[in-house]
């Protein structure tokens, strides 16, 4: 048998055994369990900012714009169990936070700075943070 015969079909039966399999996802709704943590996103500096969550490495959504000396609610809600803060969607499932920034807007991921997130928050019953523009770009504490 010719090596451009079998190399294909080598090929073709390689692929079988990568193959995943799949399984149901059960999504958590509502705020059973979970504690509300609410954060504010104050903007003491002279341009907007857009705030941003990634829900997972491949999905991320914008939670709030903040007009220079204004400020935004978001409701975060933190599962004590697991350590874990969450946002509801419109249908109220919980979306895991890994991770939540704000940048300047219109180039907010050019400029983004990370908000940290600790069980310290959760204990505190709410998050507040301040950004302004530094000599470095956005600063948030």
């Amino acid at each position: 048998m010719k090596i451009r015969h079998v190399l294909p079909l080598a090929l073709a039966f390689a692929s079988f055994a990568n193959a995943v399999e799949l399984h149901q996802v059960i999504v958590r709704t509502g705020t059973d369990g979970l504690a509300m943590v609410p954060l504010t996103i104050s903007n003491s500096g002279k341009e907007g900012l857009s705030c941003n969550a990634d829900f997972a490495h491949w999905y991320s959504a914008g939670i709030a714009t903040v007009e220079p000396g204004k400020s935004a609610r978001v409701e975060l809600w933190f599962d004590a169990a697991t350590g874990t803060f969450t946002i509801l969607n419109d249908k109220r499932e919980n979306l895991p936070v890994e991770r939540l920034w704000c940048g300047l807007s219109p180039r907010a991921y050019a400029t983004r700075v990370q908000i940290a997130l600790d069980r310290t928050d959760a204990e505190k019953g709410t998050r507040v943070v301040t950004c302004a523009t530094g000599q470095d770009g956005l600063v948030c504490r």
